[in-house]
């Protein structure tokens, strides 16, 4: 059985330093947008500009749909991880501009590996520093995502690959714990946690921490299916998440970020039923800790084949616009630049404090496990 933890408590305590190292400390959601001289609102639920009109920037929360900056469009691409000159380690100094990076670092460490003979990057995960996570600085509007990656193996640990809309629509890969013979498939809608559970556990997998493994998600207009090394193991269609009542389609349909990480659930601060989920409680004296001084999670490279419609060549981005009829954003092609005007110029102090501290709140705000 899947249950949803919603932490209210846990999360202000998280987050309420932040808002003290603010000017303003301006909250965002969809009910209270952000006021016109803050007008984007991030990822995490916090108002300002520049940096924060970026990736995961929310237009149904910020000002108006145009407040944030057009999304990059989608390119097929093999991208090897390996080539951390593609990958910005701190992901503030990202002006939008996604043809010269095409990973941002958004929390934690990384570094180059090899593993069985393949070259790769490790995400880390510290008891101090708690975990990694990388972002991609396209988004895809449908389209086939592979990625080759060994999961961790220790217990409160969570390797994850997933993908987020800017308005929480989300479909995942997730690794809890030293479970290392499964992996649980999800997906969700602007946010909204179903009453019935989305979430399936796939099993007899190899051991994902000593096998490397390509997991993808093939996700068109009317399905969307999980994959594991090419072969299908678990199919959704949308005709089958219509609400009865609203009409509404409630199924992934908006341009999302790739996101890869490496997430500490089995910590005192998470409630008994994370920590169950992600297989126990961290153990900080575990040897693989001792010997390397991190945790860590392995990936090769992440391969992007877009399933956007036909398009020409002059198109950079997607653009939001309102669509009431639909009850959710509509999706069009544009031309417009995804470029702020200069680097750090946003207008929230400590942007790198902000975003570090929020990393948590982000996992916090929707915790799926099992028991």
């Amino acid at each position: 059985m899947f249950l949803f933890i919603a932490l209210l408590a846990p999360l202000a305590y998280t987050i309420g330093p932040v808002l003290a190292q603010s000017p303003h400390g301006v909250t965002c959601n969809a009910t209270t947008p952000c006021p016109s001289n803050y007008p984007c609102c991030s990822e995490y639920g916090f108002c300002g500009d520049g940096y924060f009109c970026l990736g995961g920037c929310d237009p149904i929360s910020s000002h108006s749909f145009d407040s944030c900056k057009p999304s990059p469009i989608c390119e097929s691409f093999n991208y090897t991880l390996s080539d951390t000159s593609r990958i910005l380690t701190n992901s503030t100094h990202f002006n939008g501009n996604a043809s010269k990076y095409d990973w941002v670092v958004e929390q934690g460490s990384i570094f180059n590996v090899t593993s069985d003979g393949e070259a790769a990057i490790a995400l880390t995960l510290t008891e101090k520093g708690g975990g990694t996570l990388l972002s991609s600085t396209r988004y895809v509007h449908y389209g086939r995502i592979t990625a080759r990656l060994k999961t961790g193996r220790w217990a409160g640990v969570v390797t994850a690959f997933i993908t987020m809309s800017s308005v929480k629509d989300e479909i995942d890969w997730e690794f809890p714990g030293n479970a290392t013979t499964e992996g649980q498939t999800n997906f969700f809608w602007q946010g909204i946690i179903p009453e019935k559970t989305n979430g399936v556990t796939e099993t007899g997998l190899t051991d994902t921490f000593s096998n490397w493994h390509d997991f993808t998600v093939d996700w068109k207009p009317d399905t969307l299916t999980f994959l594991v090394n090419g072969n299908v193991t678990r199919t959704i269609k949308a005709s089958d998440l219509v609400d009865n009542a609203t009409g509404v389609l409630h199924y992934p349909n908006t341009p999302s970020r790739i996101q890869l990480s490496l997430w500490p659930a089995g910590i005192a601060s998470e409630p008994q039923g994370t920590v169950q989920w992600a297989g126990g409680m961290i153990n900080w004296n575990d040897p693989d800790y001792l010997s390397a001084g991190h945790f860590y999670g392995l990936f090769h490279s992440v391969s992007v084949q877009c399933n956007d419609s036909a398009h020409n060549s002059s198109v950079t981005s997607y653009i939001y616009g309102p669509n009431s009829t639909l009850d959710t954003p509509s999706i069009a092609f544009s031309n417009a630049s995804t470029l702020i005007n200069g680097v750090g110029n946003s207008k929230l102090s400590n942007v790198k404090d902000v975003q570090a501290t929020l990393f948590a709140a982000f996992f916090t705000l929707a915790l799926i496990y099992f028991i």
